[in-house]
């Protein structure tokens, strides 16, 4: 059944509107007639099975049929940090590591990115980024639409890992394809330690450039309190390494038969 994702205000008691690109969708693509029902959430507390009353193609009204659960979400708050990586491979990061259950993305720069940043495209390109987490979200049924940071130098980034439970630092070592724990252990050793904070915890996955990290910002990130972890024993590109990290977080909390 299709989902939107829609804003707060388009809730009216037992009734909810699709406007916009959304209204287009519904009458134009997906056919919607009265009577026909789909699912809108306000991506925040609220997720409702509706049934079409009125449409067109500027705007869809429907009656409220039913409160789902808000049951799609993990309990485990994972931001993906990713170094800009060059052409739409941050496209790719931010569609699948939606679909897997990313809480959220700060992309950041660093010191081997390729790619050249441009500040005055940042509007823009963040506004592309969160329409690609909104149809994510929605494709994979998702609760929530995962947020989009602006972009961060590294020195912010760093200063903001002491901010949450646990912070995991992706490096491979130059002629050591293994270095540092796995994600596994790193997982098992915080919550020996977290207590009631490994219920819900807060988490940061770093991930770098085409060019990998520097020696530097690895002894940076330890410094701040990030954990240093390896991904296996096979070089991942950029953009398969965070969604591969995500992957582990998400088993670990039991979000894909694990934990």
């Amino acid at each position: 059944m299709q989902r939107y994702f829609v804003a707060a205000e388009q809730f009216d008691g037992s009734s909810v509107r699709l406007i916009g690109e959304d209204a287009f969708h519904a009458v134009r693509v997906m056919r919607m007639k009265p009577e026909e029902k789909f699912i809108a959430s306000d991506g925040l507390s609220r997720v409702v099975l509706a049934a079409v009353r009125e449409a067109d193609s500027s705007e869809v009204v429907a009656d409220i049929v039913e409160e789902l659960p808000m049951d799609s979400e993990s309990n485990w708050s994972v931001t993906i940090a990713q170094s800009l990586p060059k052409g739409d491979k941050m496209e790719l990061v931010i569609q699948k590591g939606t679909e897997i259950g990313a809480y959220s993305f700060a992309p950041f720069q660093s010191e081997r990115m390729i790619v050249q940043y441009d500040g005055k495209k940042e509007a823009k390109r963040l506004e592309r980024w969160s329409k690609i987490a909104k149809e994510a979200a929605e494709q994979s049924h998702r609760c929530r639409v995962p947020a989009i940071e602006p972009v961060r130098s590294w020195r912010e980034l760093k200063e903001a890992i002491p901010t949450f439970d646990l912070a995991l630092f992706c490096y491979e070592r130059e002629g050591d394809a293994a270095a540092g724990k796995g994600i596994r252990d790193a997982v098992l050793n915080w919550k020996k330690q977290a207590g009631d904070k490994a219920a819900e915890p807060k988490m940061l996955l770093i991930v770098g450039p085409e060019g990998g990290f520097t020696e530097r910002e690895a002894d940076e990130a330890e410094a701040a309190g990030a954990v240093i972890v390896g991904l296996g024993r096979r070089i991942l590109r950029t953009e398969t390494a965070g969604i591969v990290g995500l992957t582990c977080l998400m088993y670990e909390a039991g979000e894909m038969g694990g934990a």
